[in-house]
């Protein structure tokens, strides 16, 4: 049995996020074969190529946490159609300088949450066009836009809806069969 290192982002900054429960709930629903554990970007300051010849420590940082994991998950919500602009920062910060983009050939998958009846639908396919720039193996699907309702998901990412329960906990195997997938056929020696 492999196990992998999953980061995983959280495209919200802020400590109550509903994406955050979201986050805690895909934890608990992950198999025993993925390793979660999140990468945070909140240090970050914001992008510039002037930094490109000497990273100043958090870039240094998030860049080698993403080095570390074996494959990425974006739990993001939706900001005026598109993703936080502190995640789209973190991911600037992750994929420069030119010929070093931590993302290249890392799976990746996106799932978010928001109260709007179609999830976070158009951040995700933001999100998605962002991650083939980078050359980042994305799970398209199962595609999931999770429509938050109060009391779906408590703060310990307890969820208590049972359809929703069971998507999630598949969601996170598929992502596991698709993150085995792309390193059998993109090995990281080759």
């Amino acid at each position: 049995m492999t196990t992998h290192k999953v980061g995983y982002l959280i495209g919200s900054l802020a400590k109550d996020s509903i994406n955050r429960r979201l986050a805690k709930a895909l934890v608990r629903f992950a198999p025993p074969e993925l390793e979660m554990s999140e990468i945070s970007f909140k240090d970050l300051p914001l992008y510039s190529y002037d930094y490109d010849a000497d990273y100043p420590p958090a870039g240094k940082a998030f860049k080698a946490a993403i080095a570390a994991v074996d494959a990425v998950l974006f739990i993001t919500p939706e900001y005026n159609r598109s993703i936080p602009g502190g995640l789209k920062n973190a991911i600037d910060w992750a994929s420069r300088p030119y010929g070093t983009n931590s993302f290249t050939r890392k799976p990746s998958a996106v799932i978010g949450t928001s109260p709007g009846a179609i999830g976070t639908a158009v951040a995700q396919q933001n999100l998605r066009s962002v991650l083939s720039f980078c050359n980042s193996p994305h799970m398209s699907a199962p595609e999931a836009y999770i429509q938050f309702k109060p009391g779906l998901i408590t703060d310990e990412g307890e969820v208590t809806n049972d359809t929703t329960a069971d998507f999630l906990s598949k969601f996170m195997q598929d992502f596991r069969v698709f993150i085995s997938r792309i390193h059998s056929a993109l090995p990281k020696d080759a």
